[in-house]
């Protein structure tokens, strides 16, 4: 009896083991994509946002930024991971020299202790556009 009861004891710890390593990867999984889809979607809108009619009558390199906003969340919307609920919080955009900040913030959260525990993942890109010409 004693020693089927260090039986289900190691099991159970394995058991619980298990699911703290799989919440962990499925954190850190989430961090890394909300960063690379983050770092991705500011870059190309800003290429979209490029005034092309400022480009080629001087040559100057200006944003429109209601174009940046409209593409951001149009890109970010259709490439997100829709079980999460995202908050973007645009700081700043200057239209000459382009320049963005901005943050995307998601919760994940757990209930394998029998409480809510929740985690906020934040990301924030400052990204200033550099082109040669």
């Amino acid at each position: 009896m004693k020693d089927s009861m260090w039986g289900y004891l190691i099991v159970f710890l394995g058991v619980l083991a298990m699911g703290v390593i799989w919440f962990i990867a499925n954190s850190t999984r989430t961090d890394q994509h909300n960063y690379n889809l983050l770092k991705e979607t500011v870059e190309s809108a800003m290429y979209d946002a490029i005034d092309l009619s400022a480009y080629r009558a001087d040559g100057s390199i200006v944003m429109d930024e209601e174009m940046f906003i409209k593409s951001f969340t149009r890109r970010f919307a259709s490439s997100a991971d829709l079980s999460n609920q995202y908050k973007i919080e645009i700081f700043d955009i200057n239209e000459k020299p382009p320049k963005v900040s901005l943050k995307v913030s998601s919760k994940q959260e757990t209930t394998s202790t029998g409480e809510v525990v929740e985690f906020d993942l934040v990301n924030n890109v400052d990204a200033i556009l550099e082109t040669t010409y």
